[in-house]
C-alpha cells in the first residue's frame, strides 16, 4: 500500500503546474513567488557560483518546486541555520532547508529527509582526545555554531563538556583556534575543508551524529506541508537528489532512505 501511495504521489507531482491544488500554491507561495531560504552556512547544501549567486542541492530543489507551482523563485540567503529558523517566525520565507530536529519541529513543518550528512569533531594535533567518546569530559570546551543542528543535538547529549557558541558555523574553527578551545564541532565536510587550510589540527575519526536534512515550510499550512513531503519523496525516488549531489561535486553526503509521506 505504501508503494502504491508513493506512485500516486509521484504521478500527481509530475503533472503540470495548473494541476496543483490552489490551496497548495496559496500555502507555499502566498505572495505569488516561492521565497526559499538558502543557508550558505552548510556547504553541502548551498554555496555561491562565480557570479555570487546561490547554487547547490537546495537551490536545485527550490527551483524545481517553484516550476511545479508555476511561480518564480526568490532565494532568501542566510549564513547560519539558526538565522533561517528565526527569520521563519517573521514569515520571511515560504520554504527552507534545515536539519530535522524535535525543537525545530515545534516551530516549522518539516518533510522527510532528502540528504544525510555527518557531524564531526576537529581537535589540535597534540590533543589527548582520540575518539568521539572522549569529548564528553569535564573541562572540555566544544565550539559550535549557535542553533545549528549539532548545537541542538550536543545540547541534549553532552553531560560534562561545555558548549561554546559562535554566531555562525563558518566562525567555529577560527574561534576554536584563536581562543584555544578543545574541540570544534560541525558538518564533517566543512571541518575537513577548514582543516586543509589550518595547520596543527586533525579530525577525530568517524562521526558523532547523522544530520538528516529536510525541506521546511510554515507551521499550520497543512496542504503545503503534505505537498512538500510528497515532493521530497519523489525527488529521492526519481534520482533528482542523487544527480544534484553529483552535479555539484558533493562528497560524503548520501541520499536519505525513502520515508513515509504524510498521510
Amino acid at each position: 500500500m505504501r508503494s502504491l501511495a508513493l506512485v500516486a504521489a509521484v504521478a500527481l507531482l509530475s503533472g503540470c503546474a495548473s494541476s496543483v491544488d490552489r490551496n497548495v500554491v496559496s500555502d507555499l507561495a502566498p505572495t505569488g513567488k516561492l521565497r526559499a531560504a538558502i543557508n550558505y552556512g552548510n556547504p553541502v547544501l548551498a554555496s555561491r557560483d562565480a557570479n555570487g549567486r546561490p547554487k547547490g542541492v537546495s537551490v536545485d530543489l527550490a527551483r524545481e518546486l517553484a516550476k511545479r507551482l508555476g511561480v518564480p523563485l526568490e532565494p532568501v540567503t542566510f549564513d547560519a541555520a539558526g538565522k533561517v529558523v528565526a527569520a521563519g517566525r517573521q514569515g520571511v520565507w515560504d520554504i527552507a532547508f534545515v536539519a530535522l530536529d524535535p525543537k525545530r519541529g515545534a516551530e516549522i513543518e518539516q518533510s522527510t529527509p532528502y540528504v544525510q550528512i555527518e557531524g564531526a569533531y576537529l581537535v589540535r594535533e597534540d590533543s589527548a582526545l582520540k575518539q568521539n567518546s572522549d569529548v564528553d569530559r569535564p573541562g572540555i570546551r566544544v565550539v559550535v555554531g549557535r542553533n545549528s543542528a549539532y548545537d541542538l543535538y550536543l545540547t541534549r547529549t553532552l553531560k560534562q563538556a561545555q558548549i561554546v557558541r559562535t554566531p555562525t558555523s563558518a566562525a567555529v574553527v577560527e574561534t576554536f583556534m584563536k581562543d584555544r578551545y578543545d574541540v570544534a564541532a560541525g558538518v564533517k565536510q566543512q571541518l575537513e575543508m577548514d582543516a586543509k587550510k589550518t595547520s596543527g589540527v586533525r579530525m577525530l575519526p568517524g562521526r558523532f551524529m547523522v544530520i538528516n536534512q529536510a525541506m521546511a515550510s510554515q507551521k499550520g499550512k497543512q496542504a503545503g506541508a503534505r505537498y512538500v513531503r510528497d515532493f521530497i519523496e519523489e525527488m529521492k525516488a526519481s534520482g533528482f537528489v542523487a544527480q544534484a549531489l553529483e552535479r555539484h561535486g558533493i562528497q560524503g553526503a548520501a541520499v536519505a532512505p525513502a520515508g513515509e509521506a504524510l498521510e
